[in-house]
């Protein structure tokens, strides 16, 4: 066997791992939705609520009091520490985020950028085509409107373009609807929000007053993509 055909075992495992782990958490979610409605609960965010907390689990009477715990009730959020994550964590320098599976994605997301500004510049440096392949099956309970909001509450007109392909990376993932329909009403006009400003963020004159050939090729690309990203979103 050369030595590019050697099978990287590491690598295998890794995104073996990954895969088991994003399975898991469909299906926790789905059962925690079954459940939901099974209660007929009175909002759509005692709804959320219930679906964003399907990983946690009860505490056991050994645990409420003070017993010796033989394992995590919350296996989400006390993943096995590694020294990376804590110099990740005291570090004061710009996080650099590189995941190679949706897991990786949620974890630091989650643990790592707390901020706005954080999450909107990891978004940028992952660029649309990376995003659409770490969410190629589904973007995650949640985690859409949170994406939504970051690039609503932070995109700048240079960063027009590439927002716009991310954007429609997103769009392309798997169950993008179920998750479009699933945004809270604060997300939903965070989304609204996101739109305008894509199409107020044009310089010169309005698309009526210029003529075809005063339009630049890339402008006019951004402008039908926008268009058709208005009614994937749902944007009226």
């Amino acid at each position: 066997m050369e030595k590019n055909d050697t099978i990287d075992f590491k690598a295998l495992e890794k995104e073996l791992q990954a895969a088991l782990a994003a399975d898991e958490k469909y299906k926790q979610e789905n059962a925690a939705k079954l459940r939901a409605v099974e209660q007929r609960v009175a909002s759509y965010e005692e709804f959320r609520g219930i679906v964003l907390a399907s990983h946690l689990k009860p505490l056991e009477q050994k645990d409420k009091m003070g017993g010796k715990r033989s394992m995590s009730w919350n296996c989400h959020s006390t993943q096995e520490r590694t020294f990376q994550d804590m110099a990740c964590e005291i570090s004061q320098e710009e996080t650099h985020c590189q995941p190679e599976t949706s897991a990786e994605f949620y974890r630091d997301w989650r643990r790592h950028l707390r901020s706005g500004p954080e999450r909107y510049q990891v978004l940028l440096q992952l660029g649309g085509p990376k995003l659409g392949r770490l969410f190629q099956t589904d973007v995650g309970f949640g985690l859409l409107g949170e994406l939504l909001v970051a690039l609503a509450n932070h995109v700048r007109p240079a960063h027009r373009a590439a927002v716009l392909e991310i954007l429609s990376s997103l769009a392309s993932t798997g169950r993008f609807t179920l998750n479009l329909s699933l945004l809270s009403q604060a997300e939903r006009e965070s989304c609204r929000d996101l739109f305008q400003k894509l199409q107020a963020m044009k310089e010169g004159p309005s698309q009526e007053e210029q003529s075809l050939e005063e339009q630049s090729a890339g402008a006019q690309e951004e402008d039908s993509l926008l268009q058709e990203l208005l009614w994937l979103y749902q944007v009226d």
